[in-house]
């Protein structure tokens, strides 16, 4: 597997957690960030578009650390836009991520974390 196909295999992982976890949480078919955006989620008290517009503008750490700072794990509408937050950064070429410190490993990581202190321990080792 060369850098590209590794790289490409995790954004699959990603989209795949998201779509698993929204037929779990919501029991409809997950559509599109864009689409699940334009729901007015919520998390930490922050909308999901405006971290969005802080992953576009490069401020990728920045908007983790908001998403991060006041997540409640039990509410299924924070987790799944932090669920969407990290798809949307999986999205993201490599060099857009590296030039903002940080990396695709990193979006896998992040989701894997929210999806483990939400109690969906079982679903990321099925999924990988």
């Amino acid at each position: 597997m060369n850098f590209e196909d590794e790289k490409d295999y995790i954004m699959r992982i990603i989209k795949e957690m998201v779509r698993v976890l929204f037929s779990l949480m919501f029991g409809k078919k997950y559509v599109s960030v864009e689409q699940e955006a334009k729901n007015g989620y919520e998390v930490s008290g922050k909308k999901l578009d405006e971290l969005l517009t802080m992953i576009d503008n490069g401020e990728i750490n920045e908007a983790e650390n908001l998403m991060l700072e006041n997540i409640d794990y039990s509410n299924r509408n924070e987790l799944a836009a932090a669920a969407l937050f990290y798809q949307y950064l999986s999205e993201k070429n490599e060099d857009f991520l590296q030039k903002n410190n940080y990396s695709k490993e990193e979006v896998l990581d992040g989701i894997n974390q929210i999806m483990q202190k939400a109690g969906y321990n079982d679903l990321v080792k099925i999924i990988e």
